[in-house]
């Protein structure tokens, strides 16, 4: 492909060494992206976050394949690819763009969002409705053999995404035990990136969509935990929410918006969540009483507080 006239090569700077390139290799890169007319699509660098892509595995962008395995390590290369070979740039830069996002800020396009509303980025929408061709600079970093799961996410099949999922918990898990609340954070939103990529595959409430739901309460719970330390506060009355949709009576989520609610001073709904815990587990009532009087007190003292400012104004 890269012989063809669908694609030009200039190098910018020769690289230091040849490398050898088959099935199962990872290389790693930083890329910027342009149109035709100079204007940049994506900066790697920018965001400071490098591409990965494991050859043979059929990422969605095949000609990223192709031109990598054309240069030596370290080398920064300039092609200009035909519009013929990448009219699936605006999804995967799409793609690249939300997986930066926590799951609450994504934004699922279906094929009737996409006709009605665009992809989601302007820029995007317009290399969409008028494709042009593009131009990569590419700098490669590093070449090895990845790890049977050490892949990005789009790029595994449904299969690895359900063992990567359940690797990604585990490591959450340990994370959150060594008490390390921001690598089992991270963990857990990966997770949970993956599982939604697998629940819009489904229709839901069918027999699989159901499942995955089940896999994703636990992952959403300690997600929400790690956002409740973090003073998240309107993240954990979302999430847990989302949880009780489906779970009505699940505690963990009923006890972790009350916590979030009390701390926005929601006190009804804080209430109200924390006497359905103890209707739902008998086994907390003493810890939801400890848990009523500090909201209680809480409460007194913000309305002293509150008074005497008024006071003060008049």
């Amino acid at each position: 492909m890269l012989d063809s006239p669908l694609i030009k090569k200039e190098t910018l700077h020769p690289g230091t060494k040849c490398v050898e390139f088959k099935p199962g290799t990872k290389v790693k890169f930083h890329f910027v992206t342009k149109k035709s007319n100079g204007k940049v699509l994506d900066d790697s660098r920018k965001d400071g976050v490098p591409m990965e892509l494991v050859l043979g595995k059929k990422f969605k962008l095949e000609v990223w394949e192709v031109i990598v395995q054309k240069m030596s390590l370290n080398e920064v290369s300039r092609f200009i690819v035909d519009k013929s070979l990448v009219p699936q740039y605006p999804f995967i830069s799409k793609t690249l763009r939300d997986a930066r996002k926590p799951p609450e800020e994504r934004k699922h396009c279906c094929g009737m969002t996409i006709q009605n509303e665009g992809i989601g980025y302007e820029d995007l929408n317009e290399l969409f409705t008028s494709p042009c061709d593009l131009e990569f600079i590419i700098e490669l970093l590093s070449v090895s053999q990845a790890d049977e799961y050490e892949k990005e996410s789009w790029q595994l099949n449904e299969s690895e995404k359900s063992i990567a999922i359940e690797q990604l918990r585990l490591k959450g898990n340990q994370f959150y035990k060594e008490k390390n609340y921001t690598e089992a954070e991270q963990s857990y939103r990966n997770a949970l990136g993956m599982v939604e990529q697998l629940i819009l595959k489904e229709k839901p409430h069918d027999e699989e969509w159901l499942e995955l739901i089940k896999v994703k309460i636990p992952i959403l719970l300690n997600y929400a935990q790690c956002r409740l330390l973090d003073k998240d506060y309107y993240a954990v009355i979302e999430h847990c929410t989302e949880v009780l949709k489906h779970e009505p009576k699940n505690v963990k989520a009923l006890y972790r918006r009350a916590k979030a609610h009390a701390a926005v001073w929601n006190t009804d709904n804080a209430k109200e969540d924390y006497h359905k815990c103890a209707t739902l587990d008998p086994s907390l009532a003493a810890s939801i009483n400890k848990e009523l009087k500090l909201l209680a007190e809480a409460v007194r003292q913000k309305d002293l507080e509150d008074k005497i400012k008024y006071q003060n104004i008049f």
